[in-house]
């Protein structure tokens, strides 16, 4: 979000960054993010309260959506009301992740031009926007539940996916039913958008953007979003740990292999640490691996101590992404496949040993695997699977330059124009 608030920015207008008050709390404090002027040119990060108690963690989803549903529309409301009555700041467009889409509610109250923003791959909001057709169809219940298990494509020529692997099938019954109601609440509040904004590039599938649904006739593709030159400071929620850049330089080229699954969560499990820890090791394979303090019980005892006293691995608590998939010794990235750094992976020509969780990290895994072919998919964390793995990823010299063509084309793509032209007037 901070990169296309960042083009906007570059155009001449100036940009509210709005977040719930727990994430904003959680931005670095070494950084000045209250408000960033780059030449007179103004990003401002604001948090809205949002009831959440301040000891909390990490919220869970259904926390964070009762929040989102219930206190923080009057928050917006409020800072909205306060702005607009300065004559000099105008609010001439909200663009709202579809995650919150209550925020489209009051953007229609106050009569503001509104663009939704889909932050995944175009694939996985073509899955959402098909809800309609999967419950005419029979193919899932009407509370989301799959009617019989199996493979499905949503779209023609897409990959195909598994019934259980539909983005809200996701804990018990009722947590299934309970996201799937928060789905079809983005669908109906979306349906009237006039643009929906896709962090994805344009050539991410063959079929072009013609669906067989009601809810993707706007729907404009702008990735890659590329920070325009004038903002070099990125926003980080935790400090990076720089220092595993001054190993990286010392390491064989295409020799490291570099682990994270993600920001928020554990994704899986103590019991799969101490697996893939292990596997690691034996792998004799330098790596790097992006793993929270909170987050290292299930790890061996000496572990991290023992592969840094050795040289062949560092465990930081958070690292500079881009930077490390930029150098030329990292060789396969681990990945739970988030989208973000799906398409970082991709920018930068890495191949990808996969291993999805939840939502859409499965489409886009099928796309890694299936579409683009630069990456294999991860079945678990044992040390034959990952040693054999990562061999077979990293020593696919087919593979490597699937992986550079496909980068060498999204660095072709520059879709931040698009945000602000195309043909499109915002």
């Amino acid at each position: 979000m901070q990169n296309l608030a960042s083009v906007f920015v570059s155009q001449g207008f100036e940009a509210f960054i709005i977040l719930p008050q727990h994430v904003h709390k959680k931005i670095n404090t070494n950084n000045d993010h209250d408000n960033h002027n780059h030449n007179n040119k103004i990003i401002k990060w604001v948090g809205l309260e949002d009831g959440i108690e301040e000891n909390t963690t990490t919220p869970d989803f259904f926390a964070i959506e009762s929040s989102m549903e219930n206190i923080m529309p009057n928050n917006l409301e409020e800072f909205l009301q306060n702005n607009q009555r300065l004559d000099e700041e105008v609010v001439c467009l909200m663009v709202v992740d579809l995650l919150a889409s209550w925020a489209i509610q009051v953007a229609n109250k106050f009569d503001i031009p509104t663009a939704g923003f889909w932050p995944a791959m175009l694939s996985s909001y073509l899955l959402i926007a098909n809800i309609p057709q999967m419950l005419r169809t029979g193919l899932i219940s009407d509370t989301g539940l799959p009617q019989h298990e199996g493979k499905i494509t949503f779209e023609p020529s897409l990959p195909v996916v598994s019934t259980k692997d539909l983005p809200w099938l996701i804990g018990t019954n009722a947590a299934k039913k309970t996201r799937f109601k928060f789905w079809m609440r983005t669908l109906e509040r979306s349906r009237n958008l006039k643009w929906v904004l896709v962090n994805s590039f344009p050539n991410e599938i063959k079929v072009g953007l013609q669906t067989s649904n009601s809810y993707a006739q706007n729907v404009l593709p702008i990735g890659p979003i590329h920070k325009p030159n004038q903002f070099t400071k990125n926003i980080s929620f935790w400090e990076e740990d720089l220092s595993c850049l001054k190993w990286l330089k010392n390491q064989k080229v295409n020799s490291v292999v570099y682990v994270s699954f993600g920001s928020w969560v554990n994704p899986i499990g103590e019991s799969n640490l101490k697996n893939l820890a292990l596997a690691l090791e034996a792998t004799m394979r330098p790596f790097i691996w992006v793993l929270r303090s909170t987050w290292r019980q299930g790890l061996p005892i000496g572990f991290c101590e023992r592969i840094f006293k050795q040289g062949i691995g560092m465990v930081v608590s958070w690292a500079p992404q881009r930077e490390i998939l930029q150098h030329n010794s990292l060789g396969c990235f681990i990945t739970h496949c988030g989208w973000n750094s799906t398409l970082e992976a991709l920018q930068f020509q890495k191949k990808l040993l996969c291993y999805p969780v939840a939502g859409d990290q499965f489409v886009n895994c099928a796309y890694i695997v299936e579409v683009w072919r630069v990456g294999l998919r991860l079945n678990g964390f044992g040390q034959k699977d990952v040693v054999e793995g990562l061999a077979n990823v990293m020593e696919d010299e087919e593979m490597s330059t699937r992986s550079s063509a496909n980068g060498r084309g999204m660095r072709d793509t520059d879709g931040s124009r698009v945000v602000l032209s195309g043909g499109v007037k915002l």
